[in-house]
């Protein structure tokens, strides 16, 4: 099996990476597109999804997500980040990783799955720091047209209503960068 979605995981954590490093003192409790949640409880969720895979690619139990109840970047966030991100490819780089099935938060899925769905997370909450704290997004269009195929061919099986865990799609550009058409996908308004 092709080792591109992982390849893909780790240029789209390595871009976060980017923006969750340029994300200044002030800014850590600013609003984002998530109205629930602060700079800081985007930044921790996705270091905590992070911790999650690599522990149910292990085998073992998963913890907590809710920000609210679990820490995963402590005093250096975006060390403690970046540190998530590359234990989180490691463990997908590992043998039988892709074809392992693991019981995630959306119940039983296989590892490629996994990638993909770590990847769409890790982008679009990206655009939703970057958006908060006035960043560039930069990433590789190629790989968010991926995230984009895998997104669409999850959507039937995911609620996509308020109850549900994304907002519905908006209205976006059909020639919109790709990471607009992403986030529109997943119910955010694009910034172009």
């Amino acid at each position: 099996m092709t080792n591109e979605p992982v390849d893909d995981l780790d240029t789209s954590l390595r871009a976060v990476g980017d923006i969750v490093a340029g994300i200044r003192t002030d800014q850590w409790q600013a609003a984002t597109p998530c109205s629930e949640w602060s700079v800081r409880d985007v930044t921790n969720h996705l270091a905590l999804g992070s911790k999650l895979f690599v522990e149910l690619l292990a085998g073992k139990p998963g913890y907590p997500l809710d920000p609210d109840s679990a820490d995963a970047l402590g005093d250096d966030p975006a060390g403690s980040y970046r540190a998530h991100a590359a234990d989180v490819v490691t463990a997908f780089r590992g043998p039988g990783a892709l074809e392992q099935v693991i019981e995630a938060p959306v119940g039983a899925i296989p590892g490629i799955a996994a990638v993909q769905l770590r990847t769409v997370e890790d982008l679009v909450h990206g655009w939703d720091l970057a958006v908060a704290t006035g960043q560039r997004v930069d990433y590789p269009d190629d790989i968010v047209e991926r995230a984009l195929t895998f997104t669409r061919g999850q959507l039937p099986d995911t609620e996509s209503d308020a109850d549900g865990p994304f907002a519905p799609p908006q209205p976006h550009a059909d020639d919109a960068p790709p990471i607009d058409r992403l986030v529109a996908l997943l119910g955010r308004r694009p910034r172009s």
